[in-house]
């Protein structure tokens, strides 16, 4: 296991990377805490993602057929997100949720989540615009923040 990687409040931990596996696949653990979110919706352009919850319950919504589609992500459950579809997703619920992410190829590596982490390290407010400069380096595509995209209500 590689060393975990805060970004913000969440946490990465890599299982696997691109750098072991030949550039087929990155596998990491993801943490988010109550109430976070990924700050900007988005699309990766060169590979497939495929989550598998772990504890807790996260909301992913897929943007498809013209309409925001959420998915709650628990214990056991898994989504598969193929690239080129507009998604975001954020933890709506009092406790910590846990997923592992599988990308498909390996494009990431550790190195884009200490990138992103190097620009929360300013304060609480992370740099929006350079987040969308290093996406778009790894072929991550920033979309418009929709209201109904990143509205992280919570349950209950």
């Amino acid at each position: 296991m590689h060393e975990t990687i805060r970004v913000g409040e969440m946490s990465v931990t890599f299982l696997k990377t691109r750098h072991e596996t030949n550039d087929a696949f990155d596998l990491f653990e993801l943490t988010i805490p109550p109430f976070a979110r990924v700050v900007l919706p988005h699309i990766h352009r060169k590979y497939d993602e495929t989550i598998f919850g772990v504890n807790g319950t996260m909301t992913w919504t897929l943007h498809k057929y013209g309409k925001d589609m959420p998915n709650e992500v628990r214990p056991g459950t898994t989504l598969f997100i193929p690239r080129g579809t507009p998604h975001f997703y954020a933890n709506r619920t009092h406790t910590p949720a846990r997923i592992l992410c599988l990308q498909t190829p390996g494009v990431l590596g550790p190195e884009y989540y200490l990138e992103i982490a190097f620009l929360y390290r300013g304060g609480p407010h992370p740099d929006l615009a350079g987040i969308g400069a290093v996406m778009s380096r790894y072929g991550i595509v920033p979309i418009s923040q929709k209201e109904n995209l990143i509205s992280p209500r919570p349950e209950g």
